[in-house]
């Protein structure tokens, strides 16, 4: 995820900054009136945009019947309108304005980022029209302005879609104090829609309560049922498969404003020429002939589409428990052999005659925090799903399947860490050039074949990092429908504690992928 973050974008290049270089007249400098100069005045107005947003949350989720009742839903669709009038007003004065930006960020907004962001962008998209037709559905039942968000968000998460795209590269250099206030805003937009929709659980609340009248008092049933209504089902349900993209979309979308907002007024100078080679991951596979990784890794991915469909078909109905038993059964099988390709990927390293990098190296560094920082959202889900066996006990099958899940889930994540880690710490050249004489043809013998077992283990985990990401980005969260967390822990902590854990799991099997390919690709 190197394109999501720059290495450099710590360094503040305001003209004033640099020393010994001439003023640029496309250049304003900061006025005296800002405190402190540069990011405080901007980063302040965040900080209160975001702390009265959750403030505002925690008021409607622990007082809903008082006087700030639609606070919450009032203060979004405000930021929304100020976000996309900011938006408009830049994406209008960068068209009047051809080369505005004499420098940009070549490390951010990369393609795989950006089209990530544009998939998520357009499943979130279906979701809200999904949420609008049961808003129209449910209309007598709810606020007039959680009715109104969804209208306002599609158009906003449109329009910022379009923005990442076309500017998340751009070093801003005019209008400085405007610009990073406009892109706190936008983030300070990012992350309380990222927290409302975590929080959010108005919907899953109402399904556990259909379902508890429906065991309690068969022939009765609350008011403004979704259930009176077929049309109403499909979009509750639209809407609840989609959930994940919306949250995850907000998260990367937050990523990249943030170093937009970071890059204002930086100056980068002409790209290095490795980040203009673009390696065909496919041409190294036929050129080295790597075969066992690739046909494995494919058989994982079509065992996991016919797992990930047969699941999605029977958690809705009468076979329950057929789906948590092929969800558990395919994961017990994948995680453990990830594990042991990932074994292997560390014994290879020891046996590899390869010098261990120590110096500084900006991109590394920002790979391995990456990694780490996604890494807490399985550790935590795991950890918080073991602490609930351990307290209550399994006592079914299903029980033990989610403890022995967990397990592995924690082992496997682990060995994947360390396994790229150390490949992200291997020196690039091999370290037989100064050998000579038969020692030397040795070395180099044995260094091409731990060369191919490092390849044939990164295509692997490459494909089972894939279908890990796919099952629970499109919605596959056996979390919420089985498993003692929710008995334990209640279902709203339960729900909203998934919800902050989920998006992370989905980022660090992203993230575990594009570095994999790296290693893949200089092996």
């Amino acid at each position: 995820m190197d394109e999501v973050m720059s290495p450099g974008v710590d360094v503040q290049c305001d003209v004033e900054m640099v020393t010994g270089s001439d003023p640029d007249p496309e250049m304003d400098p900061e006025p005296e009136w800002v405190p402190g100069g540069r990011r405080l005045f901007s980063g302040l107005l965040g900080l209160n945009v975001i702390m009265l947003g959750a403030a505002l949350m925690a008021a409607d989720a622990y007082y809903a019947n008082g006087q700030l009742q639609q606070g919450r839903q009032v203060f979004i669709l405000l930021l929304l309108l100020l976000s996309v009038v900011w938006m408009l007003w830049y994406l209008l004065w960068s068209r009047k304005r051809p080369g505005r930006t004499p420098h940009t960020d070549h490390h951010a907004g990369g393609i795989t980022i950006t089209v990530v962001l544009v998939i998520f962008s357009a499943f979130s998209l279906f979701l809200h029209i999904f949420r609008m037709g049961y808003f129209i559905m449910m209309w007598d039942c709810k606020p007039l302005a959680e009715v109104l968000v969804p209208f306002a968000e599609a158009p906003f998460l449109a329009l910022q879609t379009y923005f990442l795209w076309a500017h998340s590269k751009d070093c801003i250099h005019k209008h400085k104090i405007l610009t990073r206030s406009g892109l706190m805003l936008l983030l300070s937009a990012n992350i309380l829609l990222w927290l409302n929709a975590v929080t959010e659980d108005t919907v899953h609340m109402e399904i556990e309560l259909e379902k508890f009248w429906q065991n309690t008092y068969p022939d009765e049933s609350p008011e403004c049922q979704c259930t009176d209504h077929t049309p109403c089902l499909v979009f509750r349900k639209g809407f609840e498969i989609l959930y994940p993209f919306n949250i995850e979309f907000y998260l990367m979308a937050g990523c990249m404003i943030y170093v937009m907002w970071k890059n204002v007024g930086r100056r980068v100078g002409k790209a290095p020429h490795e980040h203009h080679k673009h390696h065909d991951v496919m041409r190294i596979i036929r050129k080295e002939g790597i075969l066992l990784g690739p046909l494995a890794g494919l058989l994982v991915l079509a065992m996991g589409a016919v797992s990930f469909i047969l699941y999605q078909v029977w958690v809705s109905d009468a076979r329950r428990e057929d789906a948590f038993l092929v969800f558990y059964g395919y994961h017990l099988a994948l995680i453990p052999a990830m594990s042991l390709f990932c074994l292997a990927g560390m014994i290879t390293y020891r046996v590899e005659i390869r010098l261990h990098e120590t110096s500084h190296n900006p991109t590394r560094s920002l790979d391995v925090r990456l990694l780490v920082a996604a890494a807490v959202g399985q550790l935590a889900l795991s950890y918080f799903s073991l602490v609930a066996a351990m307290a209550i006990g399994s006592r079914d099958h299903l029980g033990s399947l989610d403890l022995s899940y967990n397990l592995f889930s924690l082992l496997e994540l682990l060995l994947q860490n360390i396994f790229i880690i150390e490949g992200l710490h291997r020196h690039p050249s091999l370290n037989c050039t100064r050998t000579k004489g038969r020692l030397a043809g040795v070395i180099f013998k044995t260094n091409k074949c731990t060369k191919r077992a490092i390849q044939e283990i990164c295509a692997f985990l490459i494909l089972g990092n894939v279908m890990l990401w796919v099952i629970p980005a499109f919605g596959a969260h056996p979390q919420f429908e089985n498993g003692l967390g929710k008995q334990f822990y209640g279902f709203q902590a339960w729900f909203i504690f998934v919800n902050l854990a989920q998006p992370l799991v989905v980022f660090y099997r992203m993230h575990s992928v594009r570095a994999l390919m790296g290693l893949l690709i200089s092996a």
